[in-house]
């Protein structure tokens, strides 16, 4: 804002920019009216300078005439005084040549006078031109004032009418409707440029409050590929001038950065009419991230160009973040394959180990086995040594053995063998 004081009154007032300009505009204007009525006057004294020049130009050469027409009359005294008693014809035709002569001076003269009358004429007309081209600007050029004097008067009207149906709206709006109707002027300075600058953003009401609490707006914007680009938690408050408490902005601040943290944003915007009279936050975009990360506090006239900064910046920024998610979607790729991995090693060892022990328990049934087929061996082994014996025994069995001291057998055989 600027401020301008009235001569007259000496009452200083404020005018916005476009106003301001236009008011620089109008002292330029009346600066060069000033400049061309002065150029014009002294184009005007130019012109009466040629004019004065001219005439003592034509003045000095009807001198310069009449001196030599009376030297040229001297002369012919003489030629008269010389030739008068012996040359009457000579005479005769020295008058005639005299009054030629003065015909011919005469002609001149005529002539001269009529050019001095001719260039008088002609630089009265380029003077009266100028003169009327000089009132006709000086008339356009108090027109103009008087426009202007009009239209700014207008307008300040204009400005004092609005200043005064604002004043008489805040006393009369409670402070839920104040502040609705800061929130309504930011999204309508939203909406008003969303097509052309913000075609592709998220920009509505949080109405998420699962957590107790919320914040007003939230601005998104992603790229193509669905990348974050920005993201902006807005509150913005306001309070009339008769609200009986008058709250601080710092009050709002560590409320805001818990709804940006909960809601994921990169940056948080208190948008702030509180504390009017203060020279920090009527400076323009006031940087708070000293108290909490990525906050700023600013008036509403500076809501579009925040987020245009903002913007501009993380478009910039855009490419590192694009590599930055590119190494994070590597290192997601590496973790699950380390996860898988592990998983894999762990099922591996788990089966191994299991594994592991049936094949301890079938090696030991094994050995149990190897043990009972060994004792089985060796009672095999013992019954074919019994058998052996028991074989040779059988081999050694003959008759003479059977039939030795029984002498019934022995008859029996002998029987037999004489048969």
């Amino acid at each position: 804002m600027n401020e301008i004081k009235c001569p007259k009154c000496n009452e200083v007032f404020k005018v916005d920019e476009s106003g301001f300009a236009d008011i620089v505009k109008q002292v330029r204007d009346t600066e060069f009216e000033k400049a061309l009525a002065e150029r014009g006057e002294l184009a005007l004294a130019e012109k009466r300078l040629a004019v004065s020049e001219a005439l003592a130009d034509v003045e000095k050469e009807r001198d310069l005439l009449k001196a030599e027409l009376e030297r040229k009359g001297d002369e012919i005294k003489l030629a008269q005084a010389s030739v008068k008693s012996s040359l009457q014809n000579e005479l005769s035709e020295k008058d005639t040549q005299i009054a030629k002569l003065k015909a011919q001076i005469q002609v001149q003269d005529a002539e001269k006078k009529l050019a001095i009358t001719e260039a008088v004429s002609k630089a009265e007309k380029e003077r009266d031109s100028l003169l009327g081209e000089l009132k006709s600007k000086d008339t356009e050029r108090k027109l103009s004032e008087a426009t202007l004097k009009e239209k700014f008067a207008h307008e300040l009207k204009t400005k004092e009418e609005m200043i005064e149906y604002y004043r008489d709206m805040k006393a009369k709006l409670s402070t839920k409707m104040v502040g609705e109707t800061l929130e309504q002027h930011c999204e309508t300075e939203f909406n008003r440029i969303r097509a052309t600058a913000f075609p592709a953003a998220y920009f509505e009401k949080d109405n998420d409050a699962k957590s107790g609490s919320k914040g007003d707006y939230i601005y998104r914007e992603t790229d193509d590929e669905d990348n974050e680009i920005i993201s902006i938690m807005f509150e913005m408050k306001n309070e009339g001038d008769e609200t009986a408490t008058k709250k601080k902005n710092e009050d709002f601040l560590k409320e805001l950065d818990k709804d940006r943290n909960e809601k994921g944003c990169e940056y948080a915007v208190l948008v702030t009419l509180l504390e009017s009279d203060s020279e920090l936050y009527n400076s323009g975009i006031v940087d708070v991230s000293y108290r909490y990360p990525k906050m700023y506090v600013i008036r509403p006239q500076f809501f579009i160009p925040m987020i245009t900064v903002l913007r501009n910046a993380a478009m910039n920024s855009m490419h590192y973040k694009s590599e930055l998610a590119l190494v994070r979607s590597q290192n997601i790729d590496i973790t699950d394959f380390e996860e898988r991995l592990e998983s894999f090693k762990s099922g591996f060892a788990r089966n191994y180990d299991l594994a592991s022990r049936k094949f301890k328990t079938a090696i030991d049934e094994i050995d149990k086995s190897i043990a009972a087929l060994q004792k089985t061996k060796e009672a095999l082994m013992s019954s074919d040594n019994n058998l052996r014996l028991a074989n040779n025994k059988a081999e050694e069995v003959t008759i003479k053995r059977l039939t030795r001291g029984n002498e019934t057998m022995k008859a029996k055989f002998a029987e037999l063998g004489e048969e």
